[in-house]
């Protein structure tokens, strides 16, 4: 009951302003074509290409696998780090219990978005983006090795999904790795340009019935759901801010529905475990901006 409420009301707003949805929505693909699609789209096909390479046997060695994971899933930027994990579980490299975890460890940005966009364009110097990048990674590794910790008390045999255990290999992986990754940027595209449309919506209700700042109320709402969008509210308002690059950084560490969305989608098709993953994206705003606060 509650859900058609929220459905309705939400569809109500929408019919109320269609100027502001159309807006929130062509900011949202423009954000999507400019500052995501260069930087993902080439990653993800390389990564799903090589994890479809038919393989002689997968690697028993815990911690190559896991490097694996870490290395493919966290430097392409979001949701590439959720496709790495489920394609290994579909590989039969990982069980669902350590795919839980590595989901949550392998969870970054790409570096030429972080380098590129955010340091260069928004922070003025690549080397503060190159710093952004290791406070992301530095609170990612550590929540990784605490991962591996608890894998390591509770160390069972791989487990390969029955609906997997027929798998075939691929007599074409190049052409599977292209047909699912237009998959992942079709659901890429879709919740990045509904939830910026979403954002301006609501931030635009909000505005109108209550008085509040506007920087601030555009930027929390439009973090919330949307990431780049937030990013981009934050640097059109406080980009003067001593706070600004630990906002962007809280910002990129929340994530936004956008993202989450994205990871939740994916996982769900291994049945993947989200509970870590919700620890490691409060581990990550509280952590991230603390050491780039140290780094800067």
């Amino acid at each position: 009951m509650i859900n058609l409420i929220v459905i309705w009301g939400l569809i109500i707003l929408f019919i109320l302003q269609p100027g502001i949805a159309h807006d929130g929505a062509e900011a949202g693909a423009i954000l999507f074509v400019n500052a995501l699609l260069p930087y993902l789209l080439p990653y993800i096909i390389l990564t799903q290409w090589l994890l479809k390479i038919p393989m002689k046997s997968n690697s028993k060695s815990n911690w190559k696998r896991y490097f694996k994971a870490y290395v493919l899933g966290s430097f392409g930027g979001f949701p590439v780090g959720a496709v790495t994990v489920t394609e290994m579980v579909k590989n039969g490299e990982l069980s669902r219990r350590e795919s839980g975890y590595l989901l949550a460890a392998c969870h970054a940005p790409g570096p030429m978005f972080i380098i590129g966009f955010v340091g260069t364009e928004l922070f003025g110097s690549s080397i503060a983006g190159w710093k952004l990048l290791a406070s992301i990674h530095i609170a990612n590794i550590i929540f990784f090795l605490f991962a591996l910790l608890i894998l390591k008390r509770t160390r069972t045999k791989i487990e390969i999904p029955q609906q997997e255990s027929k798998k075939k290999s691929s007599n074409s992986p190049l052409l599977d790795a292209l047909k699912d990754s237009t998959n992942v940027i079709v659901l890429v595209a879709t919740t990045v340009i509904f939830f910026s449309s979403l954002g301006n919506v609501l931030t635009s209700t909000i505005l109108s019935a209550f008085t509040v700042d506007l920087g601030i109320t555009k930027t929390i709402l439009l973090a919330i759901f949307e990431m780049t969008s937030g990013v981009q509210s934050a640097t059109d308002h406080f980009y003067t801010s001593r706070l600004f690059p630990y906002i962007i950084a809280a910002i990129i560490s929340m994530n936004g529905l956008s993202i989450h969305m994205q990871v939740f989608v994916i996982a769900k098709t291994v049945n993947t475990p989200l509970l870590p993953y919700l620890f490691s994206r409060i581990w990550s705003i509280i952590t991230v901006p603390a050491i780039l606060y140290f780094l800067l």
